[in-house]
C-alpha cells in the first residue's frame, strides 16, 4: 500500500523537503522526456493512420480501408482475450497485494455484515474496486490479502491491529466458502484454484506488525502469514524505508536475523516499500527468493518505492519476483511530476501558513482544482513489466495491484475486473501464452514453492531463533518528524 493509501482517519505520510526536492526535479525531467517520445510517437502514428492499412490499394477509400482495420483489429483483440482466458483456466492469477481488509476495518469496523463481498460495491463513494463478482469477471485465482495496520501503531498496538486484520481474512473465508479458502503453500494454491474458488492468502505489510518479537513473527506465520513487508513508508528499529530518512543504511543485525527466521520459516521475504540498501541487505542474507508484493521499475519510473536495475539483476541468483503494481505515481511519469508539484505545494502552504491547518488545507483544495491529476494508463504499467522482463528475465515478474489501497487507478485497470485486458496487452506486445502464465501467477507460485524447500531444510538444521531486539546494540534514535 502506497503513502497514497485511501483512508479516513491515517493521514497521508510526509515528504521530507530534501527527498521532496529530488523527486520533484527527477520527476519534472522524466515528465518532460515522456512528452517528447509521446510527441515523436504521435506523429509517426499519424502518418500511418492517414496511409491506411498495410496492403489497401492505391486510392481506397480512407473509410473503408479504416473499416476492414477496424474490424481486423477487434478480431485479434478477442483472440488475445480469449487466448488469456485459457491460460487463466490452467494458471492461478495470482495478485501480490490488496488492501480490501483495511477497507472493511475502515468503512464497517471490521464487520463483513456492513460491507457485502457478495453485492455490486461499484456505488460506494469512493468505490471500491473488489468484489466478487469483478473478482471473478478478472480471472483472479489466489489474492494476497495485505494485513496492513499504519506505522503510526507500534509495539502491542500493531501486533493486536494485525491480529485483527488476519481475523478479517479468515472470516471473508468462513462467510464466503463457495468463493474463498484461505491457502498457505504454493500447492494448496493450485488445488484450490482448480476447484473454482479463489486462494486467500495473508500478507502482513510492514515490520512494524512483529512489535520487534521474532516470536510474534512465528505465531504471525502459524495463522496463515505467508509474506512481511520489512518496512511500510517510514523506517523502524531495525529496517531503513525508501520514504524515511536513513538510521541503519539499510538492515540492523536484528534485521539480517529476521529474515533468516522468516526464511527458516518459509514465508516469503517482502521488499516492496524498503530502501535500495535494504533491498541489498536482505539479498545479501537471503537463502529463498524474495519477492515484492507491490513495487515498479525505477528504470522507467524513478521513483523511490521503485526496485533499481541493480538489485532487479540481482533476482536471477536469487529466484525473486517484482509484482508489478498499479500505482499510478509510481508508473506514470506525468502522474509523479503531479505527484511531487502537490507535495511541494503542500509543504509551502505549511510553510506560509503555519499553525492555521485549516487555511493551508483550503488553499491546498483550490490548487487541486486547478491542477487535476493526470491518469496512468494500462500500457504505462505494461511497459514496467517489459522493462522487468529485459533487466531480471521473465522468470522473475508478477502482479501486485494495490487495488482498494489507492486512490486513484490507471485508465483501463479500473478494478479487479480488468487484468485480463493487462494481460492481452502483452501479448499484443508479443509475450506468448506461457510468458503470460508466468506474469499472471507461475513465477510467484515457484517463489513460494522454493521457498518452502528452502524452509524444510533450514528446519532440519536449526530451530527458532531465540535472538531478542535487545540483544543488540540500540538502534540510533529516530530523527524527529517535521510538522507536516
Amino acid at each position: 500500500m502506497p503513502s497514497t493509501r485511501r483512508r479516513a482517519s491515517v493521514p497521508r505520510p510526509p515528504v521530507r523537503p530534501a527527498a521532496r526536492a529530488g523527486i520533484l526535479a527527477a520527476a519534472l525531467a522524466l515528465a518532460v522526456a515522456a512528452a517528447l517520445v509521446a510527441a515523436a510517437g504521435f506523429g509517426v502514428g499519424a502518418q500511418a493512420a492517414a496511409a491506411g492499412p498495410p496492403g489497401a490499394p492505391a486510392g481506397a477509400s480512407g473509410a473503408a480501408a479504416g473499416a476492414g482495420a477496424q474490424a481486423g483489429s477487434d478480431a485479434a483483440a478477442a483472440e488475445r482475450l480469449a487466448t488469456v482466458r485459457r491460460v487463466l483456466a490452467e494458471v492461478p492469477l495470482v495478485d501480490g497485494h490488496n488492501d480490501l481488509p483495511w477497507q472493511v476495518r475502515e468503512r464497517a469496523a471490521g464487520k463483513l455484515a456492513g460491507l457485502d463481498l457478495a453485492a455490486d460495491l461499484t456505488g460506494l463513494d469512493p468505490a471500491l474496486h473488489t468484489d466478487v463478482a469483478r473478482l471473478r469477471q478478472g480471472g483472479v485465482g489466489a489474492q494476497f490479502w495485505s494485513v496492513y495496520v499504519p506505522v503510526e501503531m507500534a509495539g502491542a498496538e500493531a501486533v493486536q491491529a494485525t491480529l485483527e486484520q488476519i481475523d478479517v481474512v479468515t472470516r471473508m473465508a468462513s462467510r464466503h466458502p463457495d468463493v474463498f479458502e484461505l491457502a498457505t503453500t504454493a500447492g494448496e494454491v493450485e488445488r484450490i484454484h482448480r476447484s473454482g474458488r479463489i486462494a486467500s492468502l495473508v500478507g502482513v505489510e510492514g515490520g512494524h506488525s512483529i512489535g520487534g518479537s521474532l516470536a510474534v513473527l512465528r505465531q504471525l506465520h502459524r495463522l496463515g502469514a505467508r509474506y512481511m513487508t520489512l518496512t511500510h513508508w517510514k523506517g523502524h528499529e531495525w529496517a531503513d524505508a525508501a520514504t524515511s530518512p536513513v538510521r541503519h543504511g539499510g538492515l540492523s543485525e536484528f534485521g539480517r536475523e529476521v529474515v533468516r527466521e522468516m526464511n527458516r520459516l518459509g514465508m516469503l521475504v517482502d521488499l516492496s516499500h524498503v530502501s535500495a540498501a535494504t533491498m541489498h541487505d536482505a539479498l545479501d542474507v537471503a537463502e529463498a527468493p524474495v519477492v515484492f508484493s507491490h513495487s515498479s521499475a525505477a528504470g522507467v519510473v524513478d521513483f523511490p518505492r521503485n526496485v533499481p536495475d541493480d538489485v532487479l539483476r540481482r533476482l536471477l541468483d536469487n529466484g525473486g519476483v517484482v509484482m508489478v503494481t498499479f500505482v499510478p505515481s509510481f508508473v506514470s511519469a506525468e502522474s509523479l511530476a503531479h505527484y511531487a508539484a502537490r507535495e511541494a505545494e503542500k509543504e509551502r502552504l505549511a510553510t506560509i501558513h503555519p499553525g492555521d491547518r485549516e487555511r493551508a488545507a483550503a488553499e491546498l483544495a483550490g490548487w487541486d482544482a486547478r491542477h487535476p491529476a493526470p491518469r496512468a494508463t494500462l500500457a504505462e504499467v505494461a511497459d514496467h513489466v517489459d522493462h522487468v522482463r529485459r533487466v531480471a528475465g521473465i522468470d522473475h515478474v508478477g502482479l501486485g495491484s494495490d487495488f482498494d489501497g489507492i486512490s486513484s487507478v490507471p485508465v483501463g485497470l479500473e478494478d479487479v475486473s480488468t487484468y485480463p485486458a493487462l494481460l492481452a496487452e502483452l501479448l499484443a506486445r508479443g509475450y506468448t501464452a506461457e510468458e503470460i502464465g508466468k506474469v499472471a501467477g507461475a513465477n510467484v507460485l515457484r517463489a513460494m514453492r522454493r521457498a518452502e524447500e528452502v524452509a524444510a531444510h533450514l528446519q532440519a538444521e536449526r530451530g527458532p531463533s531465540e535472538a531478542l531486539l535487545t540483544d543488540y546494540p540500540p538502534p540510533p534514535p529516530e530523527p524527529a518528524e517535521e510538522d507536516d
